[in-house]
């Protein structure tokens, strides 16, 4: 049995958003126009606004630098190793970066799984709200961002990080 999909789109300083989720609302993407391995509005899929008010008004307010945190019920599936990474990505704040060798071994991976770590960050389904544009090379180089390193540059702009 599928889950039914429900989404809508949200315009943003960093162009058009679009989310889903489940029938009981909780976000399962969050995806912005021209992302490696983003998705798209599918046949089937239900335009449902009103699903999304908690998560519009959250992201206007990150926009607007007056929120920190998302507080959004989210849901992503991935291997066990991509979850852990992407829990990892959770626990660098708002303002801060971290390197993929720093998640790498928030995740207990070895200095050599640091591709892996990658791979599975630039997998994130939920861009912005699990803030994987905090992830930064090595030498503080902005490597890699499945949005585009212009909107990862903006983004890390409004946290005050860059």
């Amino acid at each position: 049995m599928t889950i039914e999909t429900h989404y809508t789109t949200v315009d943003s300083p960093v162009g058009g958003l679009l989310l889903t989720a489940g029938p009981d609302g909780t976000l399962t993407s969050l995806s912005v126009p021209g992302q490696k391995n983003g998705r798209t509005v599918q046949d089937g899929w239900r335009h449902d606004p009103t699903l999304f008010r908690a998560a519009e008004e959250q992201l206007a307010a990150y926009f607007a630098g007056d929120l920190k945190e998302f507080r959004l019920e989210l849901r992503s599936e991935g291997s066990e190793f991509r979850e852990r990474v992407w829990a990892a990505l959770e626990t660098v704040p708002y303002g801060a970066t971290a390197t993929y060798g720093e998640i790498a071994a928030l995740v207990g991976a070895s200095r050599a799984a640091v591709r892996a770590v990658g791979g599975a960050i630039g997998a994130n389904p939920l861009l912005i709200v699990r803030p994987c544009h905090r992830v930064i090379g090595a030498d503080g180089s902005l490597t890699g961002y499945a949005g585009g390193l212009e909107r990862k540059t903006r983004l890390l702009t409004l946290e005050g990080a860059l």
